[in-house]
């Protein structure tokens, strides 16, 4: 993907890489934690709940991302996200990262507002922290790396940490610059989902039908997809994709899918437990997102998924 890397980073980005490597090892925990466009998206919404379809979801106050502890948590041998050193006043390592996350976070915002304000609405932007080994959230307790990028809707705020990502290219062949960019669209996606009132309205169908929790919890996962293959689409028009970044993403999505982790862990593949679909279903959303550039598309709230 192309940038611009000779500008100021994002406002919304914040660096907590020093201050969370320092504090690591505190023994932290997880609590459970004029297209269709955004209007189109908060019609599904009312409908749903009036019981014109069957909504679905997951979040709740909770975090929503990417959860691999599993696969991270069985490899013998191999070193955790997060475990590296660092020098004080050395040259920073991850800076060209760095300024690619600024840069995607904010062409990801921007995206946002426009669609927004296309719908009659203002985009409230979030904001994107970076962190080492682990950290502790203003509204979702606290999470280890090997949690993967979340998204912490009291906070308002996505979480990642940048060394994850070497370990899931080593683990799954998730690797490119824009596989990256897909998880952070994706967990701003959930961000959209938050503002919109999804989060709340899964989170109080998955009280009241808990049975189906885990089918709400799929569902808007696949919409966040659907979500970051949208913005994909305005990366296209803008001229910034490069030959392979859609592959990268569609890789990405492959690679996270709930029953390729649960064959890579080594656990019997249970469509019952999964949480955020499956390899295809994945794959499918965010190619849906980018062939219409329309997030009023992305409604897996009805039917089948």
């Amino acid at each position: 993907m192309k940038i611009r890397r000779n500008r100021e980073l994002s406002p919304d980005l914040i660096d907590k890489r020093a201050e969370t490597r320092a504090s690591a090892g505190r023994g932290l925990s997880i609590p459970g934690g004029a297209k269709g466009g955004i209007g189109g998206i908060l019609v599904m919404l009312v409908l749903a709940l009036l019981g014109g379809s069957q909504l679905i979801g997951g979040g709740g106050s909770g975090g929503s991302g990417i959860d691999i502890t599993d696969i991270l948590g069985q490899m013998a041998g191999v070193q955790q996200p997060g475990t590296g050193s660092s020098v004080p006043d050395a040259p920073d390592p991850q800076a060209d990262e760095v300024a690619f996350v600024s840069f995607v976070l904010d062409d990801i915002q921007d995206f946002w507002a426009e669609e927004f304000k296309a719908s009659g609405a203002t985009y409230e932007r979030a904001k994107l922290v970076l962190f080492e080994r682990s950290v502790t959230t203003g509204g979702c307790g606290s999470a280890p790396s090997a949690a993967g990028p979340f998204y912490c809707p009291p906070d308002q705020t996505a979480y990642i940490d940048l060394t994850f990502f070497a370990e899931l290219a080593a683990q799954l062949q998730f690797s490119g610059d824009f596989a990256q960019a897909y998880v952070i669209a994706h967990e701003l996606g959930h961000h959209v989902q938050n503002l919109t009132g999804v989060n709340a309205a899964v989170r109080e169908a998955s009280e009241k039908t808990p049975s189906k929790a885990n089918e709400y919890s799929v569902r808007q996962e696949l919409q966040a997809d659907c979500f970051a293959g949208a913005w994909a689409y305005s990366v296209y028009q803008a001229g910034l994709l490069e030959s392979g970044d859609i592959e990268e993403a569609l890789n990405a999505a492959s690679a996270v899918g709930d029953d390729r982790i649960q064959k890579q862990s080594g656990t019997a593949i249970n469509q019952e437990t999964w949480t955020h679909g499956s390899s295809e279903q994945r794959v499918s959303w965010f190619k849906r997102g980018f062939e219409s550039g329309d997030p009023g598309q992305c409604d897996t709230f009805s039917g089948d998924y």
